[in-house]
């Protein structure tokens, strides 16, 4: 089994910035991609960055010289920076990791969300 863990969420005013992270644990052998998502009420749910294991990123175009992805490959960890946030911003934001696990199975894994609110 894979665990992940979200941390980070908070309220923000609009220009500030936030750091989440993302902690993947459990029978993980290789943890290939980590991806950010988010979903704002009402809407769907939408990728906002990812990052492989090599340090391969890619990122929606609203936020492309706003967020940035890394991680940390011994911590099984990443990390999403956010800065200038806007109002726009404010959603769950959830974390999705891929991998094989030890058993040599497939895994796809989601966190239970963390909440982001950018107001004034």
């Amino acid at each position: 089994q894979v665990q992940v863990v979200e941390s980070g969420g908070g309220l923000v005013q609009p220009g500030e910035s936030l750091r989440l992270s993302c902690a993947a644990s459990g029978s993980i052998r290789d943890l290939d991609f980590m991806a950010w998502y988010r979903q704002a009420p009402g809407n769907v749910r939408d990728m906002v960055a990812r990052i492989s294991y090599g340090g391969n990123t890619n990122y929606a175009d609203s936020v492309k010289g706003r967020f940035t992805i890394s991680r940390d490959n011994a911590k099984n960890t990443a990390y999403l920076q956010m800065n200038n946030l806007k109002p726009e911003d404010t959603a769950v934001y959830s974390c999705n990791v891929d991998g094989i696990t030890t058993s040599f199975t497939h895994f796809d894994s989601w966190g239970q969300g963390t909440q982001v609110t950018v107001s004034s």
